[in-house]
């Protein structure tokens, strides 16, 4: 699919991309406890603590959202903008874009009223929708190097972290329902479901030409498990080790891919 302009928009979907964005960054109010809610540490039980299960990061890992929302709330910004009202590629992802932001206030919410199974479905429904959003970037061209960024940039963090979000999401659910393991030890169980989550993570990268924020934020999440089972209530040395070893798996490979695919780039240049 090639970026191509057209007659300009309307403003209807476009303004309901930025209330999206705006009950997004309502939802993450919510979620931290500044003003109102409870802080999602300590709601749903706790089971979404960074000490609650094997799988869960590090609490500085959710700094991320911080960048996501920054970037959510520019592209909502951005896509009210003439150039991008008269593209087809915001024109295709207006509407999974405010379904993305829309299903992450969900999914606050669910968490809020202690929905913690309930809130497991969201989180798959908004990957399931993240993943769609990466598939219209990758056939699309992004306009310019702003485009790129706050779009490209933006959906990218958003999908390499949910998809760590999924998977802590997962383990609090089993923990919460007493799963416990098959009688597979915890540290052997959670580096196979981090070497899935590895081989996901490279997949993804040598499909999209080695996209890094995908990959960056993936790699983020991945490390932050490691340091919360070193420094942590739930120490295990050999989940962290296989959680580090995942996270650079992801980098490295996204890194080495994004080269390779700049190479003939750079021959037909010359």
């Amino acid at each position: 699919m090639k970026t191509t302009t057209r007659g300009q928009t309307g403003l209807a979907i476009p303004v309901l991309v930025l209330v999206s964005g705006l009950v997004a960054i309502a939802g993450a109010f919510l979620g931290s406890g500044a003003i109102v809610g409870t802080p999602i540490q300590d709601a749903a039980g706790g089971w979404l603590s960074a000490d609650s299960t094997p799988l869960a990061p590090a609490s500085p890992a959710f700094r991320i959202w911080s960048v996501i929302y920054l970037g959510l709330f520019a592209y909502s910004i951005w896509q009210l903008l003439p150039a991008q009202r008269r593209s087809d590629r915001h024109r295709v992802l207006r509407p999974w874009a405010a379904a993305a932001m829309l299903l992450n206030a969900a999914w606050i919410w669910v968490v809020q009223a202690g929905w913690l199974a309930a809130s497991l479905l969201v989180i798959v429904v908004l990957l399931a929708v993240l993943i769609r959003i990466l598939f219209i970037l990758m056939h699309t061209r992004a306009e310019n190097a702003a485009d790129a960024i706050i779009t490209d940039g933006t959906f990218g963090l958003y999908l390499g972290w949910i998809t760590v979000a999924t998977i802590a999401n997962t383990a609090a659910v089993l923990g919460a329902a007493g799963f416990s393991g098959f009688g597979l030890s915890v540290p052997l169980l959670a580096s196979v479901v981090l070497a899935v989550a590895a081989v996901i993570g490279v997949v993804q990268a040598w499909r999209t030409g080695g996209r890094i924020a995908p990959a960056l934020a993936l790699a983020w999440g991945l490390a932050w498990i490691a340091v919360g089972r070193v420094d942590g209530g739930l120490e295990s040395t050999g989940t962290a080790i296989a959680a580090a070893i995942c996270s650079a798996a992801v980098l490295l490979a996204a890194v080495v891919l994004w080269l390779k695919s700049r190479r003939p780039r750079a021959k037909l240049a010359d």
